[in-house]
């Protein structure tokens, strides 16, 4: 999800601080409390995909602090800070929050932008503080040993490539069959667009199909001539990277040169509610990968309807988000956030963790089906294991999802990407980049 920072024009806006713990007040002391810095991106033209995730990521923390009475009795002390998702905000906000507030400590940090995630990298390892981006983090920071303090937890774009072919290979009825087939991918031209290019062009390589590349400028309001380019390439699929008001776009002008909408693939950031319905009619069909399947059915979603939402406790201010794609988003990082907490509990005890605790923790999630049940979000998440080795987890699964005209209906089952398809490249580019960087890599294990 990640942009080029001089591809953004967004206005400035006021830090927010807001707390989670019933009834404190901004200055309340935060001794005894587990600090959850919440990046925010409430202004700009991407905020309508942050106000749904923001509520859902909410929503799950108050839960758990006034349901449950905490993590482990340990209270969540949330701050807001927004960076209206522009790098710099954002390192600031990093700066505000690495050593804690108030006294609560800080674990980890969610930067909730792939391109800060990278801005991050050097300073999170002077600083020995986690950087945690669930599906938008670096893929060659799913070395560990080289990257101890980055996490790109659950899914990544190279994996999310694979995922793509994948599905692509069992429509044509088997990967002998992908050989000649054009792929062309639409490609949000900033650095998180990018980022598909060097996978797709090994998958190109190993199963012979055509891999066309097309670039579209921020903000992607101007489609015409990158789709006529498409048509002239007799391009078979479209594997579309957009972002904001790119994605509705070019669904509708994929409409007006007659390219089908079920011939194209959004990714994960191309794929939510409010990517299909301005598109109107034209949109049905329509494909995405789903990391973060919407729909109320999950259990932890109903629970929070209950307790949360109906209790007239919601950050929610438009209930028709409820569910959708980035509220349930917003409900698995938060999550993965808590499910680390607990983590490092076993381990420290049940008190705030530090940040080193927390890298602990990291380096040792293991939310398998049995806790996923306990939690009530089986298939609203796949399983999740990291280690010393693996910062991305050891299961990295997408389902497909495909917009009826009203809502998203799921087509597959979690597709798996295989770990060891571009392991090697992986090892070689993280060892690369410890060479340039001086550093030593850590032995692989706990």
């Amino acid at each position: 999800m990640s942009l080029l920072k001089k591809t953004l024009t967004l206005a400035a806006a006021a830090s927010m601080a807001v707390t989670l713990m019933s009834g404190p007040s901004f200055a309340e002391d935060g001794k005894g409390q587990q600090l959850y810095p919440l990046f925010t991106y409430r202004t700009g033209p991407y905020a309508p995909s942050f106000i749904p995730f923001g509520a859902g990521n909410i929503d799950y923390l108050r839960y758990i602090n006034e349901v449950e009475g905490g993590v482990d009795g340990v209270k969540i002390l949330v701050q807001e800070c927004e960076t209206a998702y522009a790098i710099e905000r954002g390192i600031e906000c990093y700066e505000r929050y690495k050593n804690g507030y108030n006294g609560a400590l800080t674990a980890m940090i969610y930067p909730h932008s792939s391109g800060l995630d990278v801005a991050l990298t050097d300073k999170a390892r002077v600083d020995k503080i986690s950087i945690v981006s669930p599906g938008g983090g670096q893929n060659i920071a799913t070395d560990g040993r080289v990257f101890p303090y980055q996490y790109p937890l659950v899914f990544d774009y190279w994996s999310e490539a694979q995922i793509i072919v994948d599905y692509i290979a069992q429509q044509a009825g088997g990967y002998d069959k992908v050989k000649g087939v054009k792929i062309a991918t639409l490609y949000h031209d900033s650095g998180y667009g990018r980022d598909t290019i060097e996978p797709l062009g090994i998958l190109a390589k190993k199963y012979g199909f055509e891999d066309i590349q097309i670039p579209v400028p921020h903000p992607g309001e101007q489609q015409q001539a990158q789709w006529q380019q498409i048509r002239r390439s007799g391009a078979d699929w479209v594997f579309l990277r957009g972002w904001g008001v790119m994605t509705p776009v070019a669904i509708k002008t994929a409409a007006r040169v007659g390219f089908p909408a079920n011939r194209i693939i959004g990714d994960i950031w191309s794929g939510s509610e409010d990517d299909a319905r301005p598109a109107g009619a034209v949109a049905k069909g329509y494909l995405a990968v789903s990391v973060f399947p919407p729909g109320k059915d999950y259990d932890i979603i109903k629970t929070l309807k209950e307790k949360i939402v109906d209790a007239g406790k919601s950050d929610l201010k438009d209930n028709t988000k409820f569910g959708t794609v980035y509220y349930n988003y917003g409900v698995i990082e938060a999550i993965t956030f808590v499910e680390a907490l607990r983590t490092g509990h076993k381990k420290f005890g049940n008190r705030p963790l530090t940040a080193a605790e927390g890298q602990w923790a990291l380096e040792n999630l293991n939310i398998d089906q049995k806790r996923l049940a306990e939690l009530g979000a089986e298939n609203l998440i796949s399983p999740l294991k990291t280690s010393i080795d693996n910062h991305k987890g050891e299961t990295i699964a997408a389902k497909i999802i495909q917009w009826n005209g009203e809502s998203w209906d799921t087509r597959t089952d979690w597709i798996k990407a295989d770990p060891t398809l571009f392991a090697d490249v992986i090892k070689a580019k993280a060892a690369a980049y410890a060479k340039e960087k001086g550093i030593t890599p850590r032995e692989a294990q706990n």
